[in-house]
């Protein structure tokens, strides 16, 4: 059976008594505003909108505001120094609040056509296609 030493008891006591808070956090803006985001399929709000966060890693991003094409990528939250695996327990330990703050910014691109438009035209390619074609006889 394996004993905590000391020097491990200390830290552990340190940790559990004095241990400091981490605060993850996105902000997460757009051009234009208020654009609706989705972070892995979570409707988080629109821009400008602040998020809390557990995990580090590749995030599915899907922004969309009406009279813009919407926008499907992948963004990263990589993790600071401080909360590397080993360094975030000695981290952990000192009682202060750490914050990780991490800023995306998303640019949405008007929308190419009308969606009206889109739609009419596409009932007129439909009836050009279902129309039977004249045969020379």
């Amino acid at each position: 059976m394996n004993a905590i030493t000391p020097r491990a008891g200390l830290l552990l006591l340190l940790s559990i008594t004095l241990g400091g808070c981490v605060e993850r956090r996105f902000i997460i803006t757009s051009d234009p505003t208020e654009a609706r985001v989705f972070l892995n399929d979570v409707d988080v709000g629109t821009t400008p909108c602040e998020v809390d966060f557990t995990y580090f890693g590749t995030y599915d991003v899907r922004v969309k505001k009406p009279g813009y094409e919407p926008l499907i990528t992948k963004a990263e939250a990589k993790a600071p120094f401080h909360e590397w695996p080993g360094i975030d327990l000695v981290a952990m330990a000192i009682p202060a609040k750490k914050s990780t703050i991490i800023e995306w910014h998303f640019t949405l691109e008007p929308a190419s056509e009308d969606p009206n438009a889109l739609i009419q035209r596409a009932g007129d390619l439909r009836a050009d296609f279902t129309q039977p074609t004249p045969t020379n006889e």
